[in-house]
C-alpha cells in the first residue's frame, strides 16, 4: 500500500469502529510546549499528582516512547450521553456514566493495530488514552482536530468538547494533516466565569488544585474550607467548564454500547446515594472509572455535599 492508501485505510477502519474523527500528526519534539510545562509544575499547579513530573522529556518526544516514531496517529471518541442524571441528585461526569473508556478505546485500537499490520506488516507502536506521559490535548491539535479551549480542553467546531481522546504513536510513514491553529473560542468567557472553584488560572492554564475534577479523584484527603458550598454536588469529576460551553451544542449522542449510563447513575437520587455501601458500590461500578476514588473516596465526597448543604449557584 501507498502511504497515501495506507493513510486513507486507518481512517475508514477508525470510522467502523466507532471513532468520531482519525486524524494524523507528524512525530516530532515539542518544543514549544516545554516552557508552558515547566511553567505550570513550578507553579505547583499538578497539586498531589507528582507523578506528572516524572518523563518530562518523555512528555515532548514521542520517539522516546516509540524508537523510530514517525507518526502520531489521533482518535476523538465521542461519549456525550443521551439521557442524563436525575436532577435531584449528586453528580456524576458524563465520562464515568458507562464503562471504563480506558478498556474500551485501547480494545478498539488494539483491533485497529491488528487489522493496519495485515495491510502494513508488522510496525512498533504504542496506543495510548489518557495512560502515558503524552500531551494529548497538543497531538490532536497537531493533528487538526481542533483547538484547545480557555478551559483547556479540545474542542471541535463540529463536535464540542464531550469526546475522549487517544493515539497511537508509530514508525509508519503516512500522510499528515493540516494542524488546527484557528481559535474559535474567542472573547466568550463562559468556562472562566462559571467554573465554581475558579480552578483556570488563565485562558488553557488549569489549577489542579482547585479543580473540581481534582479534589474529587485525586486528591487523597478532604477538600479544604475555601471549597465549602462551591462544589455544586459534584461527587466524581465535573462538566461545569464543558455544559456552559456554546460549542457543545453540537454534541450529539454517542453510539457505543459500552458508554450506555448504568441505571443507577441515571435514576439514583441523593438519598440512594447516602445509603449506597460498599458491596452496592462494587457492584454499580465493576467496570467504571469510578473504581479510581475507590468507595471510601466516593462517600467522602457525598458526605462532604451532605455536611455543605446544597452548593449555590444551583
Amino acid at each position: 500500500m501507498t502511504r497515501q492508501q495506507l493513510t486513507q485505510f486507518i481512517k475508514q477502519k477508525a470510522k467502523e469502529l466507532s471513532f468520531s474523527d482519525c486524524r494524523v500528526a507528524k512525530s516530532e519534539y515539542l518544543a514549544e510546549e516545554a516552557p508552558k510545562l515547566e511553567s505550570w509544575f513550578r507553579k505547583g499547579y499538578q497539586g498531589e499528582m507528582s507523578y506528572l513530573e516524572r518523563h518530562f522529556e518523555v512528555r515532548l518526544n514521542p520517539s522516546l516512547l516509540v524508537d523510530g516514531a514517525k507518526s502520531v496517529i489521533c482518535f476523538l471518541c465521542n461519549y456525550f450521553p443521551d439521557k442524563q442524571q436525575n436532577t435531584d441528585s449528586y453528580h456524576i461526569a458524563k465520562y464515568a456514566y458507562g464503562d471504563d473508556y480506558h478498556i474500551v478505546i485501547k480494545e478498539k485500537l488494539q483491533q485497529l493495530v491488528c487489522e493496519i499490520q495485515e495491510k502494513a506488516g508488522a510496525f512498533a507502536y504504542r496506543i495510548f488514552t489518557d495512560s502515558a506521559p503524552i500531551m494529548e490535548r497538543v497531538w490532536a491539535q497537531k493533528a487538526g482536530l481542533g483547538w484547545i479551549g480557555k478551559n483547556s480542553l479540545l474542542i471541535s467546531k463540529q463536535k464540542g468538547s464531550f469526546f475522549f481522546l487517544a493515539e497511537i504513536v508509530c514508525d509508519l510513514e503516512l500522510v499528515y494533516d493540516e494542524p488546527f491553529t484557528t481559535d474559535h473560542c474567542g472573547t466568550c468567557t463562559r468556562c472562566l466565569d462559571a467554573c465554581p472553584t475558579q480552578a483556570i488560572a488563565a485562558p488553557q492554564v488549569i489549577d489542579s488544585n482547585r479543580c473540581i475534577s481534582y479534589l474529587t479523584i485525586e486528591l487523597k484527603g478532604a477538600a479544604g474550607k475555601e471549597f465549602e458550598g462551591k462544589m455544586q454536588d459534584w461527587i466524581f469529576g465535573c462538566d461545569v467548564c464543558q455544559d456552559v460551553c456554546p460549542w457543545n451544542r453540537f454534541s450529539l449522542p454517542h453510539s457505543e454500547w459500552r458508554f450506555q449510563p448504568k441505571e443507577e447513575i441515571i435514576h439514583y437520587d441523593r438519598n440512594d446515594w447516602d445509603e449506597l455501601d460498599e458491596t452496592a458500590f462494587r457492584k454499580i461500578f465493576k467496570n467504571s472509572a469510578v473504581k479510581r476514588t475507590k468507595f471510601s473516596g466516593l462517600k467522602r465526597n457525598i458526605e462532604s455535599c451532605q455536611t455543605n448543604g446544597k452548593c449555590e449557584n444551583q
